[in-house]
Formats: structure tokens, C-alpha cells, sequence
């Protein structure tokens, strides 16, 4: 099948977000031919230029997310098109000019604005309708973008914000405020101008492909929204960091960097986007969310549990076979020593640990800690941090010497990833005895999962999807609690078989749930398990304008009482025939309602007319079966049935 893997920050480029993900899962699939759709977040990510490309990715496309928009037709344009601008981005603007997260259903549990089904409510619904409008609006007269940054998109921002009802917050909203809001919202909406959706017979674009998955959330998801809305193409979002929440993380980084945006700017961003992630739960067919952390965000934002299925990251586990397989005693590693792994940046929380480290140092002295850094950590944090650790470690722990003969020596190593003490991440995790996660903000940890791969005992703080990943085969202490994470590691340091217990009993996990293989084989799996339910109906012609055989992908035409409906009604998906002359304009459920109710017309005529009695009984077997819902949650085998 045709997939468009559609991605913000990440793959093909050569560094960003999910990229090794990306690259991994498309090469694990090489049966399918994968067209890449991707928006870039810098110039500094355009100048890495791409990654190693496999064959069967037959197309990458690009956009930026930065900079000054790409001018194409259009513009402005007359009074007819300014008019319908405003009406549907008076409707976006009215939608996010109440706080994302109020008016819901008292006791539903779900925000305002929630893409469940039966919740959805009435700003939801213009923001949709805003959205889509202004999409439609884009591809007649070839972008938004000069209208996005006009006066008139000010104004109507600014009517949105003094409406009743307006938080306190949009009320105060300055100009400046307003134009920096257009600005960022321009940018956020720059997917809707692409041309992307197809258009000519050389390029269909995302018109050709038989499923989009979207490899993350934000701005990626609206060319599958698009897409789906127009083609009626399946729609996979997978969300390994939930995009909502790192945009509320971000916003409080820069507020304690002293940086923050205003009050009305954060308030209208926020409800932007919050509206767009419910938006995007509602419509995906299948969400995939990387661990039960972020599918808590994610019902929390709407969306529906019987359309979300978790499938673990993937991890190469190849890197770590040889000192997973050797074991921490035969690893060569000090098994007095603790390591911490990764990026020094606030959200570690390596002041804690150094703190804790204190208080092992009292009860064994002979004890070690060696902080790797693996690459620099990123914000206006990103050199002070580091340096302020350091000083608290030269603080905490002065030079040591055995007597008066001999040099001083720091407890506290401060080490960095490709060093010739530390040359790999294996290396790094045969260092010590004990793995050491001190996190205060954690989504899913890598490194933690890297440490379960080379069999080491780890001692984590309860953060992110700490829990779900050791599943009781480490010690999980607290957050922000020192002498907490003391007393783990000072249990584990002087108990050597039960830390080797402990880390082979990490390690089969690991093999078991965070492997390439395992995450390959299950979106191998939705794939062919979304095509089956939602096949793309459309008119597929060669060079010559005659029908293209072997156009459709086989699993499209798997036979099942499916093709009846979707969700129980007759509306939905027929089953497709390999001949099928209609346009695609006459496959809308109102044509095919009434042409349903023509032939029952014509059919209860004739049969009046022949006077034809009734059948007294009729056999079971000659009954139709009832309709079967097309949810792809939960298998029947996980509902009992």
C-alpha cells in the first residue's frame, strides 16, 4: 500500500523529534512504498539536510514551519473572498477565545472541546467548521497566509476576545498581543496552503495514498485531517510525547526563564491548540499512543478509548546484547558506583541527586557517581544548569586523598558520551552497579529502557511512564525527594545478588515489550487492519485515462459483513467491486441514500403491481447479518466476546 508519513520536526531530517523512530519503522516496512510529508521547525534543521533514505520511500516533501510564508496565487483577494475569510475565521476565533478545558459536560471527565463521541459540543464544532472552511478557502484561492497576517485577522481576533463570555485574560488582549497571535497562528495553519492534496495526474500528492499516519501531533496532523475530510483517506495518529503537553512544559520554561509570553497570548495559544489535539482525537481512526501516560492525556483530551491502542516505542536492542548478555558481574563495571545518563538540564533534576549522593557518602564512603552527559541540553538553561551542578559537586564533595601522599579525587565524575572512558551508551551503562533516574518531568524513558537492556539494577523517580516501563524490576522512589532516592540506592549498592536479580529480570522484560521487531510487527498489523476497514474508494486510471489494474491494494478487498456500515449504520463503507464507473462525487452517503430509497420505490411498485404474496417463513440463513460496528479498539477476544 501507499502510506504518507506525515511529520513535524523529525524524518527524513537528519535531527529532530521521533527520527530514529521514523527511519526504524519505515525500513521495518519495507513491503509498502512510504511517501514523507514533512514540516521543518528551523533553518538549523534545513542546513542538517536528510537522513539516509530507504528505496521504497518514493517522495519527500518539505515545508517550513519558520520564516516568511511561500507566496503563491491569491492573496488578499476581492470582497467575496475577504467576506468568507472572515466568516470562518470569526468562527475559528470564537472557538478559541474561551479557555480550552471549559463548558464540559458536568462529570463527563472530558474537556471542552472533546472529540469523544456524544461530547462534542458547540465550540468544538465551529472550530471545525472554521477550520475546514478556511482549508477550503485555501485551496481555491491558493493560500492563507496574507489574509492570516491582515488587518482584517486582527480585527476579527480582536471582536472574538471582547464577545461575552471571553475569558479575563483574552478581554485584555493588546494589539500586540493580537499580532503576535495571528503571526503564530499563521504559522501554525501554514499546512492548510501546501499542495499537498493532489490536483494534477503527475502529482495526486496525499489524494494517492491509502493511509496517512501522522507521526505526531500539532500542525503534522492537519494535512491527514485534510486528507481524510477530501479522500476520505484512514487517518493513524501516533503520539509518543503528547504535543499539548510539551507546548504547556515549553510555556512554563519560559516563564522561569523570565521570558513569558503575555497573559491573553498564552491563553488563545493554548485554547488553539488544545481545540486542534481534540479535533485530530476525533477524526483519527485509530490513535497509538506509546504508553499509558500519554493515552491518560490523551482520553483526558477527548479521545474516544475504544480507539486507542498502545504500541511501545521500539529500541534497538543489538547495541546492548553483548554487556546485557555478560551480566553486571562480568561486565567489568564498579559495582560500587552509581551512573545517571543523559542530558543535564533542569528537568533531570541532578541537584537532587547530588543532594542524595550526600547522604549515601555518610553510610559508604567508598561509593562513586558518574554523571554522563549525552548531549546538550536545550532552552536558556542550557550552559547555566550544568555549570551550577558542578559547582554544587565541588561543593558537596572537595577533593579527597587516601593519606598525605597521594592526590585528591572527586567522588563525582562529570563524564561526556563518546569520550574515551565512555565511548558508547553500553559502555556508559557497564559503568556501575546501579542506574540511577532522578527525573522530575519524564514522558517515556529511553534510558531507562536502555539500562533494562544491559541488565542493570536502576533506582527511578516515579515520573512520566516511569512504572508502566520497570514493572516492579527496579526501585521507583518519589520525586524531589532525596533521601528517598538515598536509601534506594544504598539498598541496592550493598546487595549485589539481588541487583543481578533485578537486572535480569529488566532485561527479559525489555526483550519482551520495547524491541524494533515488536513495534514494526504491530503497526504492520493496524495497517493492514485499517486498510481492511477503511478502504480508499476512488477511480484509479493509468497514463492513457483507462482503469489501472492492481490499483487498489489487496487487503481492500478482504470480504466480511463489514462492508455493510460503519458504526451500525448503512451510510458507511460498501464493499468495493473491482468495476465501479461512478464518480467519486456520487459515492457521498446522500446520493447513496437516495438511491436506496429509488430502488425501494421502484421495488414496492413492481411487486404491487404482481400482487406477489408474501413468503410465510423464511429460512435464517437467507437473513441478512446485522450490521458490525467498525471501531478499531479493542479486538472481540479483549471484549469477552
Amino acid at each position: 500500500m501507499r502510506v504518507g508519513l506525515l511529520t513535524e520536526g523529525g524524518y527524513p531530517y537528519a535531527n529532530g523529534d521521533a527520527r530514529v523512530w521514523c527511519d526504524r519503522l519505515v525500513r521495518g516496512l519495507a513491503q509498502h512504498e512510504f511517501e514523507v510529508y514533512a514540516l521543518s521547525r528551523g533553518p538549523g534543521q534545513r542546513a542538517g539536510g536528510w537522513g539516509d533514505l530507504p528505496r521504497h520511500v518514493s517522495r519527500v516533501r518539505t515545508a517550513p514551519l519558520w520564516g516568511e510564508p511561500e507566496r503563491r496565487r491569491g492573496g488578499r483577494g476581492g470582497r467575496r473572498q475577504r467576506r468568507r475569510f472572515a466568516e470562518h475565521f470569526g468562527e475559528l476565533a470564537a472557538a478559541i477565545s474561551v479557555p480550552y478545558g471549559s463548558g464540559a459536560p458536568h462529570g463527563s471527565g472530558a474537556p471542552h472541546g472533546s472529540g469523544a463521541p456524544g461530547r462534542r459540543t458547540a465550540l468544538a464544532d465551529r472550530f471545525a467548521h472554521g477550520l475546514y472552511g478556511l482549508a477550503e478557502l485555501a485551496a481555491e484561492y491558493g493560500g492563507l497566509s496574507a489574509a492570516l497576517c491582515s488587518e482584517d485577522a486582527v480585527r476579527t481576533l480582536e471582536r472574538a476576545c471582547h464577545t461575552t463570555g471571553a475569558p479575563h485574560g483574552a478581554h485584555q488582549a493588546r494589539v500586540a498581543d493580537l499580532l503576535i497571535v495571528t503571526e503564530a497562528l499563521e504559522r501554525a495553519l501554514r499546512p492548510l496552503s501546501l499542495d499537498w492534496y493532489g490536483g494534477s495526474a503527475g502529482d495526486p500528492g496525499l489524494s494517492g495514498a491509502d493511509l496517512c499516519h501522522v507521526a505526531t501531533g500539532g500542525a503534522a496532523v492537519l494535512p491527514g485531517l485534510l486528507a481524510k475530510r477530501r479522500f476520505g483517506t484512514p487517518l493513524l495518529l501516533t503520539e509518543y510525547g503528547v504535543r499539548l503537553r510539551e507546548r504547556y512544559l515549553a510555556g512554563a520554561a519560559d516563564a522561569a526563564a523570565g521570558r513569558p509570553p503575555s497573559g491573553p497570548v498564552r491563553t488563545l495559544l493554548a485554547a488553539f491548540h488544545g481545540r486542534l489535539a481534540a479535533e485530530a482525537y476525533a477524526r483519527a481512526d485509530l490513535i497509538t499512543p506509546g504508553n499509558t501516560h500519554a493515552r491518560r492525556w490523551q482520553e483526558r483530551c477527548g479521545a474516544d478509548r475504544e480507539r486507542l491502542r498502545t504500541v511501545y516505542p521500539g529500541m534497538d536492542a543489538t547495541r546492548f546484547a553483548e554487556v546485557g548478555e555478560q551480566g553486571a558481574a562480568q561486565a567489568g563495571g564498579d559495582d560500587r558506583a552509581l551512573v545517571w545518563v543523559g542530558r543535564i538540564e533542569p528537568a533531570k533534576d541532578v541537584i537532587a541527586l547530588l543532594h542524595a549522593f550526600a547522604e549515601v557518602r555518610r553510610w559508604q564512603p567508598d561509593a562513586r557517581l558518574r554523571i554522563i552527559e549525552t548531549r546538550r541540553g536545550e532552552g536558556p538553561e542550557a550552559d547555566s544548569y550544568p555549570a551550577h551542578c558542578r559547582a554544587l559537586a565541588d561543593h558537596l564533595f572537595p577533593d579527597e586523598a587516601a593519606d598525605a601522599h597521594s592526590a585528591g579525587d572527586n567522588p563525582v565524575s562529570f563524564e561526556r558520551l563518546g569520550e574515551p572512558e565512555v565511548p558508547t551508551l553500553a559502555d556508559a551503562y557497564a559503568a556501575g552497579g546501579v542506574v540511577v533516574l532522578s527525573s522530575v518531568v519524564e514522558g517515556f524513558p529511553v534510558g531507562l529502557v536502555e539500562a533494562m537492556l544491559c541488565a542493570r539494577a536502576t533506582v527511578s523517580t516515579d515520573v512520566g511512564a516511569v512504572c508502566e516501563v520497570i514493572g516492579g524490576t527496579g526501585l521507583v522512589v518519589p520525586p524531589r525527594n532525596p533521601r528517598a532516592l538515598a536509601d534506594a540506592c544504598l539498598a541496592l549498592l550493598g546487595d549485589p545478588e539481588r541487583c543481578a536479580r533485578l537486572g535480569a529480570a529488566a532485561r527479559a522484560r525489555a526483550l519482551e515489550l520495547f524491541t524494533v521487531e515488536q513495534n514494526v510487527a504491530a503497526f504492520r498489523g493496524i495497517y493492514l487492519e485499517l486498510m481492511s476497514h477503511c478502504p480508499v474508494r476512488r477511480d484509479e486510471v493509468g497514463e492513457g485515462g483507462g482503469p489501472l489494474p492492481f490499483a487498489r491494494p489487496a487487503e481492500a478487498h478482504v470480504p466480511g459483513r463489514w462492508t455493510a456500515g460503519r458504526d451500525g449504520g448503512r451510510l458507511g463503507h460498501r464493499r468495493p467491486g473491482p468495476a465501479d464507473p461512478r464518480p467519486a462525487s456520487e459515492h457521498s452517503p446522500a446520493s447513496e441514500h437516495a438511491s436506496v430509497s429509488e430502488h425501494a420505490s421502484v421495488s414496492e411498485h413492481a411487486s404491487a403491481s404482481e400482487h406477489a404474496p408474501a413468503p410465510e417463513h423464511s429460512p435464517a440463513w437467507a437473513d441478512p447479518p446485522p450490521p458490525e460496528p467498525l471501531g478499531v479498539g479493542p479486538r472481540p477476544s479483549e471484549e469477552g466476546a
